[in-house]
């Protein structure tokens, strides 16, 4: 098997944001390498689901939900029993981005309070909860934690609300603090910052932008997936504490 264990088990991982786009593409990338990949979202197990994969494999969760999350992480834990209770990758690739009508960017000052602790639930402290319960699982198998930010997290984007960019910025320092304080366990942590990517949910007004990034077009889905498999896999084995931008030189 490419990728087992010393002990020929498979490598398993947690996949937050699993039910579309980048979640997708991820599933999909580790599944055609041999990984275990349990996947979670608000959702149930869907019907048809593009990939070989059952609903043993995947947990419901609601992350805006501290007692929920730690009903998942109790889950998962037993979920990973047959793989020695080890877990190899974790990624917190779950994210919302409250919009106001019409899908207009809601600023600082339209912001309500609930908005601002629903964000930060989901986006920030969910990742965190995620770590430090399966900790022994990550350490047990010399994991990684790869954190999904966003280039909005640098800027003010026109797109992306004061919220959810404010919750991607404290990600990024957070995925700093993380690689100090879980590098000594043997666990690696890095994030990923996407720009415009090519999926379902593009806001109007995207083409625009476009003409502005220096490869002059949107990034795949796949492009994303690729870069999350090399920082969990051994190609990246002294990495710890980077963002990885994959925007097409939209940062510069």
């Amino acid at each position: 098997m490419p990728n087992s264990n010393a002990n020929g088990q498979r490598k398993a991982m947690l996949l937050t944001g699993a039910s579309r786009g980048i979640g997708h593409a991820t599933v999909k990338r580790f599944q055609a390498a041999g990984w275990r990949v349990i996947t979670c979202s608000r959702h149930p197990f869907p019907e048809n689901c593009p990939w070989e994969m059952g609903p043993d494999d995947h947990i419901q969760i609601d992350l805006s939900s501290p007692d929920d999350t730690r009903r998942a992480l109790a889950e998962t834990k037993q979920r990973l029993e047959i793989e020695g209770g080890q877990l190899h990758a974790l990624v917190n690739n779950a994210g919302i981005s409250p919009k106001g009508e019409g899908g207009r960017r809601i600023g600082a000052l339209d912001t309500t309070y609930a908005d601002w602790l629903h964000v930060f639930q989901v986006n920030f402290f969910g990742p965190i909860m995620l770590a430090r319960g399966l900790c022994e699982e990550l350490a047990r198998a010399r994991g990684s934690v790869v954190n999904v930010t966003s280039i909005a997290g640098s800027h003010v984007h026109p797109f992306a609300g004061a919220a959810y960019a404010t919750s991607k910025a404290a990600l990024a320092s957070l995925t700093r603090e993380m690689a100090a304080d879980f590098g000594p366990l043997g666990v690696r942590v890095n994030a990923i910052s996407p720009g415009e990517i090519d999926t379902a949910i593009l806001s109007p007004g995207t083409d625009k932008i476009v003409e502005t990034i220096p490869l002059r077009r949107l990034g795949t889905t796949d492009e994303v997936a690729k870069a999350i498999y090399f920082l969990c896999t051994d190609t990246s084995s002294y990495v710890n504490g980077a963002e990885l931008h994959i925007n097409g030189g939209q940062h510069v």
